[in-house]
Parts: C-alpha cells; sequence; structure tokens
C-alpha cells in the first residue's frame, strides 16, 4: 500500500556554475533541455504524482525563477521558499522550507536531473516502498553503468534489504543517488544553523540504520553542464 505524499520541494537556488556560460542570464532550472526548462521536467513528474503542494527554494536570479514558477498552470499550489540572502545549500534549504511543508513523508526533488520511468510511475514507486517505521529517507538511486552524464565513482552500497552505506575512500560504489527522494520531518531534527548539505542528515540515518535506498528501473540522466545537453536529448528523442 503507497503513502500519500502531500507535498514536494523542488531544489532550484544553485549557483549553477558547472552550466556556465548558459546560466550567465539564467537560472540553471530555466535552462532549456528537450524543449523546456530543467525545472518543468521536474514538475511534470511531481504533477504525475498527484502532489498536492510544491515548495520551491530561490536564490540565483531568483525573480526570473519567481516569474516563470507564477506562470505555471498546474494543479498543485506552488510557495517559494525565499534563499536570497544566504544561499544554504541542500540540508538549511530543507530546514528553511520545511514550515512550508507538509505531510510525512515529503518529496523532494533536484531540478537538474531528468529521468523516464520505467515499469510504473518512479515516484509512486518510492511511496509505495516507503516503511516510516524503519526508515528516516528513502532514496532513488540508478546503478553508476546506467547514469547518463555522471563522471563520479558512486554514491552507495545497498544491501538486500535497501539499507545504505557510504562508498569506501579509493573505491567504487555500485548506486548513484538521482537528485530524488522521501524524507521523514523527523530527519531534520536538530539541524545546523546556516548553510550545510543534506550529507549531514543521510550520515546520521546511516549511523542509526534508517537510511534506504530504491533502485531506478527506467532512464537517468544527469544534466549538470552544457555538455550533457545534446546528448540527453537525442536520448530522450530515441526513447
Amino acid at each position: 500500500m503507497s503513502v500519500k505524499i502531500e507535498s514536494a520541494m523542488v531544489m532550484a537556488a544553485g549557483l549553477g556554475k558547472r552550466m556556465r556560460p548558459l546560466t550567465a542570464t539564467r537560472p540553471k532550472p530555466l535552462v532549456r533541455v528537450a524543449g523546456k526548462p530543467l525545472i518543468d521536467h521536474s514538475l511534470d513528474r511531481i504533477e504525475a504524482a498527484g502532489v498536492g503542494h510544491v515548495v520551491v527554494n530561490v536564490h540565483y536570479l531568483a525573480d526570473a525563477l519567481e516569474a516563470h514558477l507564477a506562470a505555471q498552470k498546474r494543479p498543485f499550489s506552488i510557495s517559494i521558499s525565499d534563499e536570497r540572502e544566504q544561499l544554504l545549500e541542500t540540508g538549511g534549504g530543507m530546514v528553511k522550507a520545511l514550515p512550508l511543508l507538509s505531510g510525512d513523508p515529503i518529496l523532494i526533488v533536484n531540478s537538474d536531473n531528468i529521468w523516464t520511468d520505467g515499469p510504473q510511475d518512479s515516484i509512486r514507486h518510492l511511496a509505495h516502498h516507503w516503511d516510516g517505521e524503519r526508515m528516516d529517507a528513502l532514496l532513488l538511486l540508478i546503478r553508476q553503468a546506467s547514469a547518463t552524464g555522471h563522471g563520479g565513482r558512486g554514491d552507495f552500497h545497498m544491501d538486500g534489504e535497501g539499507k545504505l552505506s557510504r562508498r569506501k575512500t579509493g573505491r567504487i560504489a555500485p548506486f548513484v543517488y538521482t537528485g530524488v527522494q522521501l524524507i521523514s520531518p523527523r530527519l531534520l531534527d536538530d539541524a545546523p544553523e546556516g548553510p550545510f548539505s543534506t550529507n549531514i542528515f543521510w550520515d546520521r540515518a546511516i549511523a542509526a540504520g534508517r537510511l534506504y535506498g530504491l533502485s531506478h528501473m527506467g532512464q537517468w540522466f544527469d544534466v549538470g553542464t552544457p555538455a550533457n545537453i545534446a546528448p540527453t536529448e537525442a536520448a530522450l528523442t530515441d526513447g
């Protein structure tokens, strides 16, 4: 039985340095890929999953992003978490946005990844596997060999029950984080002040045995640089 996801957060406040020069005049979420801004790909997936409310954090060229969001005609409401005064990174951004988010779990989506669904809707697939008694976060992962455009060494190992552990220094891990996760608000308890990475929360959950993963069955594209746009568009067209 799937849990109901009431709200989602789209992480959209980054400076987009790796996407230069395209981000000289626009925020990265508004860079166009396959005919529409990156953030619209994320919003399409959130809409398909039936989520009722979305929070988007903004910082770099925030006015342009806010104007784009204000023009959206979506079946969900959109709120802005304003980080104009200070960029809070992923962890700090989630903490700031928490009062605008409802429900348990909450969906968190990065705005610079594009994915296609496998046999079923990926967000609904996460919701079906959520177990709040065992987990504080459930990350959508993809096997490194299938992580199109991603040049890293992987992020996580996953055991037979889906429990996650970190890649060891100097080694390769088989799974890459897709930028999509479900979290319980309790994951953010006792958070640090100011800017910090989500890794702090994940490491704490790993130590408690409460960080889990789910393997993505569709395609996934890291669209973090201009060079990754054309191959992503070609793959999506072929698909």
